[in-house]
């Protein structure tokens, strides 16, 4: 088969689409027919040689896909060759095919086309199990969501408003923020030009936010506390802006405030399929009720992963970047 693999750590230049060793369906795994996967940042630290799969994944780029079963692996039931689906992977949705664990797979939601059920699986496990599964996010509460723009932000806003929330986001630009309006939220903080933390405290009168949903890390660790609310969650899923930050713990404590950090490629399958399961149980009936749906920015041939890699480096995009295979 064809799939994009990293000739070396690097730009967006040493990804490369070539002839590779098929994979196999193994025990409790089904062999998917890859139509579209996505482009998320963590494919782009792997091609940089900061983010290596867990043991035993495929070595390929590739968090998420959709395609057809064409093999089924022993131990597997519920599923049949032909079913359309997605999965959320641990790595190599950029080929033309992937073997995965039977848990980890959804079908396809009605009424939303094959290709871009492709945006779903990474962004709608990442922010259901860590804004509702960890944070508890609550109807009337307060959710802020950085990078509101981002594949992310755009699930987050559309499900923390289906649930009775209240949302607000940061974004660069005035069409981000648009475009975040569109989708629901209620709040729009332009971080090139002004400050969340006042922003977030003056839009709700001082009480601050119940939920931040962060991907910068250590450059916004101490400005989210600050914009906490007392009893809030911060949900800290990504490092864009460092590692390594200076926390003052007497404002946590004195906000009773909690810190999570999460990530998903490297759970252990039992805790990636109870997610999995969560999600088709919760959001998958808003999906096909209308109420949510993947926002695709554009679609590539797969061969092209390195301008996709591109784009998502110069914040040149909203929502999804899609990769389509042959």
């Amino acid at each position: 088969m064809l799939a994009i693999t990293i000739s070396e750590p690097g730009g967006p230049e040493v990804l490369v689409w070539g002839e590779v060793p098929d994979p196999v369906a193994g025990e409790g795994e089904v062999l998917v027919e890859v139509v579209a996967s996505a482009v998320n940042r963590a494919d782009i630290m792997q091609r940089q040689g900061f983010y290596d799969p867990p043991p035993g994944a495929s070595r390929y780029p590739g968090l998420e896909c959709s395609g057809r079963i064409t093999g089924i692996g022993p131990g597997v039931s519920g599923w049949s060759v032909g079913d359309e689906v997605c999965a959320l992977l641990a790595g190599g949705g950029y080929a033309e095919k992937v073997a995965v664990p039977a848990g980890q797979l959804l079908p396809v939601p009605a009424g939303i086309d094959l290709k871009q059920a492709a945006a779903l699986p990474e962004v709608v496990c990442t922010v259901w199990s860590n804004v509702f599964m960890v944070a508890h996010l609550r109807p009337a509460e307060t959710l802020l969501v950085h990078g509101g723009s981002s594949g992310i932000g755009t699930m987050a806003i559309q499900l923390a408003k289906a649930v009775g929330a209240k949302v607000a986001v940061t974004a660069g630009t005035k069409e981000k923020l648009d475009y975040c309006a569109e989708l629901g939220a209620d709040i729009l903080i332009n971080y090139r030009e002004q400050d969340f933390v006042a922003e977030i405290q003056q839009a709700t009168g001082g009480a601050g936010a119940d939920v931040i949903l962060d991907n910068m890390g250590a450059k916004y660790l101490d400005r989210n506390v600050q914009a906490l609310a007392v009893n809030g969650r911060l949900a800290i899923i990504g490092m864009q802006g460092g590692i390594k930050a200076e926390l003052n713990i007497a404002t946590l404590l004195g906000k009773r405030a909690a810190i999570s950090a999460t990530s998903l490629r490297a759970r252990p399958l039992g805790e990636k399929a109870a997610i999995v399961a969560a999600v088709r149980e919760h959001v998958w009936p808003l999906i096909e009720g209308g109420h949510i749906r993947p926002v695709v920015d554009r679609e590539l041939p797969m061969s092209e992963a390195g301008t996709a890699h591109q784009v998502l480096e110069d914040s040149g995009h909203i929502g999804k970047v899609l990769l389509v295979a042959p």
